[in-house]
This record gives structure tokens, sequence and C-alpha cells, in this order.
């Protein structure tokens, strides 16, 4: 079974089914999700759909496009709501400087609270970075290392980024883009991760991977991503599948002490 490590149930269209849409990914041989959050106002929501579905976990974070609607949100606040055993994660977080919708200072501002919360609970960090791979570095080392784990999501960085990441512990997770025709270097790098640090997802409802494109993305989609990795990597499906359900448990389940 494969696990899509970093989708948003509760977003339009997918959380009007959420029975639904889970239904479709288990057909298609996904078991496990990790249901992201953004913003403080979906934290209750995307914990409600984990906690009444088996299989999904939850995170708690602020996306670094809402750093600057969220100035008060500290690592306080962020850790108090990790109290709920379905989180088991930190984030999304990190930082975008290509949109720029919110000031960078305050992004980084946030992105060291949930640095914060991370070490202080031992959950993992989820990491969205875009165009900021030299800010997002020097955060995670300002850390110090060892002391942080956590997945860089959505990876489409550079490879000197990714070996960077994979140095300080971090895993790199692939989304639908290693699909698209115009992501040559990036299916360079993912043949370079090494297997016990690589994870998959959709981020759905965004990025649908070939040959769904143009479609809403669904969770059952990361076994199309799946399916295309394993071939770009010479490795059979049910073996990268394995690999990197593994690299989940180890990654989120484990350090959250969360149960199925």
């Amino acid at each position: 079974m494969l696990i899509d490590s970093h989708c948003h149930l509760n977003y339009a269209t997918l959380g009007e089914d959420v029975p639904g849409v889970l239904a479709r990914a288990r057909s298609a041989g996904v078991g496990g999700f990790l249901a992201i959050s953004c913003r403080m106002s979906e934290w209750d929501g995307v914990i409600a759909i984990a906690d009444a579905h088996a299989g999904v976990w939850a995170s708690v974070g602020i996306h670094p496009h809402e750093a600057d609607e969220h100035p008060d949100t500290d690592a306080d606040t962020l850790i108090a709501a990790t109290a709920h055993p379905r989180v088991i994660g930190i984030g999304e977080t990190g930082l975008d400087y290509y949109y720029d919708k919110s000031d960078r200072g305050r992004q980084q501002a946030s992105f060291r609270s949930h640095i914060m919360a991370a070490r202080a609970t031992g959950l993992p960090l989820i990491v969205h970075t875009r165009d900021a791979e030299a800010d997002t570095l020097a955060l995670l080392k300002e850390a110090g290392e060892g002391t942080l784990t956590g997945v860089i999501h959505c990876f489409t960085a550079s490879q000197a980024f990714a070996e960077e990441a994979l140095a300080l512990g971090f895993y790199i997770s692939l989304s639908g883009i290693v699909t698209f025709r115009n992501a040559r270097d990036l299916q360079a790098t993912a043949r370079t991760i090494p297997a016990n640090r690589l994870l998959v997802e959709t981020d759905a409802p965004y990025l649908a991977p070939v040959p769904m494109r143009g479609k809403t993305c669904e969770p059952a989609f990361v076994a199309h991503t799946a399916r295309f990795l394993a071939d770009l990597r010479g490795e059979p499906l049910e073996t990268l599948a394995a690999t990197t359900t593994a690299n989940f448990h180890a990654l989120f389940t484990k350090a959250a002490g969360a149960g199925a």
C-alpha cells in the first residue's frame, strides 16, 4: 500500500466528499494519508478528518503565504496544537520567495517558530521552499545539526539543495511534478535520492500527475506518481511502495508514537 504523505483533504472538492475521496484512493492502493494544514483556521478541520477516518493523520502549521495573517502564531501555540494524537507533523511551513505573498521577514519569523515547535515536540517539520534555497537551509542549520527531522515536501529544488537537506537528515517527497515532461532536472535528482529517504505525495487538490493533468488531483493519483518514479529509478513498483510506506512510518508515526 502507498501513503500520500501530503494532501489537503479539507479543500474544496475533496472536503465535500472525504469518504468518497478516501475510498477511491484505497481502491488505487493508497492506504494512508497525511492531511496538511496551512492556516490556523484549518487546524480543527484537518484534525477532525483524521479523527473520523482510519489511516488519516494531520499536521498543524502556517504556510509561508499566510505568514502575514498569523503574526501571533508562535512556537507555544503550535506546540499546544500537537496535543491531539492524530497530529504527527509541524507544517507546512517554510519560505516562498517566488510569489512573495507575505513579507520575507515575517515568513522567516514564522518558519523559526515552527522549527522551535518541531524541536520541542520531536515531531517532523514539513517544509515548503520555493526560490528560497539559501535562506531555507540557513534557518534549518541555525537549529543545530541533529536537532530536527522532517521532509522537504513537493520537492522541486536543485540537486545541491537535495544533498544539503539529506545531509541534515531530511527526507525528500516527490509530487506529480516529477511526471511532467519539462521536469528533466527534477527527474535526474529523483534518481539519486537514497531509497530510505524517499516519500511520495500528491499535494491534492493540486498538481495532478501525468496522465491525470488538468483534473482535480486526488490522493488516488499518488499511484501514478509512484509508478512513474519506480520506472524512472529502475525498480519494481511494489518495492518503491513498500519502501516509501516504511519511510513515512519511520519519519512520522514513529516520532509521534501514533497508531493506524
